[in-house]
């Protein structure tokens, strides 16, 4: 058990210590020279057991509440000091008020120097003493008078802190470890070695830790606790623990940095916390107040941010500390502030949320939040987190914030039957009614478009995200979609949902308009069909329609968009690469557009808008007015079975090139149509371009085409200005 003093300057706490144990904790040579304490001191009392009592020594002056603060908030018993000469002074109200916002409610007051005032004056001490505890967790405290000068009641005191050490209670070790450093120094022959209490999960040698909020990893080479040569640490322990590592230095780690398990390195500059203001101030806490923020041994300047309405003295409200600088500290953990002078403890409190918004932090959404994070036990906080928007929980982020053991968050999970949904290094969950009902909605809402919209391979994404409640975050709503889809509930098309088992079809008009216009672009006329508005103007029917029909079909891999409103049959396109392989056999790799033509039998526009569009997926390299063909892209444009004999359609979609890659993108998700536009899922249009991973050849320089570069005359890419 780590007992802690307090009480006003030069009331005996130092006295008391030595006179308990035997030792002088006033170390230093200006603390001897001026008879007070200006820093922590330590002391032990073996018990004549394995336990080991450990005593911190704080100074009373009012200039250095700020270290009483980093020394107070590492202990589980206060040991009260007050001179029964001077009776209660205003540290003695100050320290009182500290340790109960610290929320410490075990403690004994030790009336100092009895052996100079008559038991009238210790009754009436006593009175004074009861009426500052009333209120708080000390209230109700035994009060022992006591004298180091004599030896009056301390062997009494002694036995009365053995006992409360037997019933004291057991700081959580499961938990994962923390140690909150108060002093940093180098030991000759060892090294660095940084001293504080292990305020949760235990430490053994030659473990890694690191040193938050600085980043620094180092190695645990040995450990003292409670100042005896020890092989591990445990949480409520006094350790000293002697690091090694690169950058580890008595310099590299200050009062206040937090040596810990690495997985709960996560320093943070906001937090949000519940703040009780002293019933002894003046007025209200103001918005964007400027405070001195004091937890574990740190100390930092900060803003109060108000959450809700104004909180006034003896009242407790929510509120976000905006930091200075970054600390290390875990939600739960208690904290005081101070104004920025030092001269007074405004109030304290509890830190709840290490992760919040800056933005919309007064939202009765955000309120519930915190209402939930405010509960201590881990299982009800998760429970009333997921009961609030947004309905899903980081878990290994609330894990984490709170310092709870490494295989909690699958405990949790099993324990309150929650949905895992596994997004990057963290594991989102959501309760299992609220999944019910997004998986519901989602099916519901896939199945409604898809019998309002026949003729689309799906939904995006994003579109279906944010049509759905709750509106689940981007990473969260994916890791759902893979879930539905390993269910085997939905299909995954690159940026397009649609439900599982679902195919594009053409409605029965669009199967009998595709009839008629398929014999227009095929046959004879398959090398120069007419375009959209000649279509149009032959079959008698709207332009629109006949954009409209031919686009799907491009989406389905049925035709290709070689120029804007120019669509070839997909066998045709097949049939032309063939003819572009024969040239490039025939003239060693180095035709001409000409010579195209006239294999085609096409107008010269005409086949320098096919070759351009086969340039742009990289069928053929151009070179000057030379081309020649890709063996990598040469099966890009497989034709559909409903354009091929059944042998050569069965085996269209990707397959390996000649060199066993991969060369077709029809049909794959993760190709692009134009800048912004959702992945297509089979067919090209005139806007298409290939991954950059297929660029062509660099161009040789050429005089002639210096004025009009040739299209492959730099790196291929997606979208506009190609």
């Amino acid at each position: 058990m780590i007992i802690g003093t307090a009480g006003h300057i030069d009331h005996g706490k130092t006295s008391l210590v030595r006179a308990l144990t035997g030792i002088d904790t006033d170390r230093l040579k200006e603390e001897k020279a001026r008879g007070i304490s200006i820093d922590l001191g330590f002391a032990y009392l073996p018990l004549g057991t394995q336990e080991t009592l450990g005593f911190i020594d704080v100074p009373g002056h009012e200039k250095f509440v700020h270290t009483m603060l980093a020394g107070a908030s590492g202990i589980d018993y206060a040991l009260l000091v007050v001179a029964a000469d001077d009776g209660v002074m205003p540290q003695t109200r100050e320290h009182v008020a500290i340790l109960h916002l610290l929320g410490l409610s075990q403690g004994v007051v030790a009336l100092t120097k009895a052996d100079l005032v008559d038991e009238a004056r210790i009754a009436e001490v006593e009175g004074e003493i009861a009426g500052v505890l009333a209120g708080t967790g000390l209230e109700g405290a035994p009060i022992l008078a006591v004298s180091s000068a004599t030896g009056r009641g301390v062997a009494a005191l002694r036995d009365r802190l053995a006992q409360a050490a037997q019933a004291a209670r057991v700081r959580p070790e499961a938990q994962r470890f923390r140690l909150a450093v108060d002093r940093s120094f180098t030991l000759a022959g060892a090294g660095t070695v940084v001293t504080g209490t292990v305020i949760s999960g235990r430490i053994q040698a030659d473990e890694r830790v690191r040193i938050s909020p600085s980043g620094l990893d180092a190695r645990v080479r040995s450990i003292r606790a409670q100042d005896t040569p020890a092989t591990q640490g445990r949480a409520g322990d006094r350790c000293g623990l002697n690091l090694a590592g690169p950058g580890i230095s008595k310099e590299a780690i200050a009062r206040g940095d937090v040596v810990l398990d690495p997985s709960l390195h996560a320093p943070t500059d906001r937090i949000d916390a519940s703040l009780t203001l002293l019933a002894s101030e003046q007025k209200a806490v103001s918005q964007w107040l400027p405070v001195r923020l004091h937890t574990g041994a740190r100390d930092v300047a900060a803003r109060i941010v108000l959450l809700g309405d104004p909180i006034a003295p003896g009242e407790t409200g929510f509120v976000q500390l905006v930091l200075e600088a970054p600390i290390a500290v875990a939600a739960g953990d208690r904290f005081v502030v101070r104004d920025t002078s030092a001269q007074r403890t405004i109030g304290g409190g509890r830190l709840l949320d290490l992760r919040p918004p800056a933005r919309k932090r007064r939202t009765p959404e955000r309120i519930a939040q915190l209402r939930a994070h405010a509960l201590p036990d881990p299982q009800a906080a998760v429970a009333a987190l997921l009961d609030t928007s947004p309905f899903v929980l980081d878990l290994t982020a609330f894990c984490r914030d709170r310092a709870l053991p490494a295989d909690m968050p699958m405990s949790l999970v099993a324990d309150l039957g929650l949905i895992p949904l596994a997004s990057g290094d963290s594991l989102q969950v959501m309760s299992a009614s609220l999944w019910e009902a997004f998986r519901a909605g989602l099916l519901e809402r896939l199945d409604g478009f898809h019998q309002d919209n026949p003729d689309l391979p799906g939904i995006g994404s994003e579109r279906l995200r944010l049509q759905l409640q709750p509106r689940l975050p981007v990473p969260v709503f994916s890791a759902a979609l893979s879930v539905l889809a390993h269910a085997g509930l939905i299909s995954r098309e690159g940026a397009w949902i649609r439900r599982a088992g679902f195919e594009v079809r053409l409605t029965a008009e669009d199967e009998r308009l595709w009839a008629r216009a398929r014999t227009l672009i095929s046959d004879a006329e398959r090398f120069r069909p007419p375009r959209v508005r000649d279509l149009a103007g032959l079959l008698g029917e709207p332009e629109g329609d006949i954009r409209r029909m031919l686009k799907l079909l491009s989406r389905l891999g049925r035709v290709d968009e070689v120029a804007h409103d120019h669509f070839f049959l997909r066998a045709t396109v097949a049939e032309m690469v063939a003819i572009l392989q024969r040239l490039d056999a025939v003239h060693a790799g180095a035709f001409t557009a000409a010579q195209f033509r006239d294999e085609v039998e096409n107008g010269r526009k005409v086949a320098i808008q096919i070759l351009e569009f086969f340039d742009r997926h990289g069928v053929t390299l151009r070179k000057g007015d030379l081309r020649r063909t890709n063996p990598h892209r040469l099966d890009l444009f497989r034709p559909v079975s409903d354009d091929v004999p059944a042998q050569e359609g069965a085996a269209r979609g990707p397959r390996p090139s000649g060199d066993g890659r991969e060369a077709s993108l029809v049909g794959r998700p993760d190709f692009k149509s134009g800048r912004g536009r959702e992945p297509v899922l089979g067919g090209f249009d005139s806007h298409s371009l290939p991954p950059n991973s297929f660029a062509p050849n660099p161009v040789a320089p050429n005089p002639a085409a210096a004025k009009q570069p040739a299209p492959d005359a730099r790196p291929l890419s997606y979208g506009k200005g190609r």
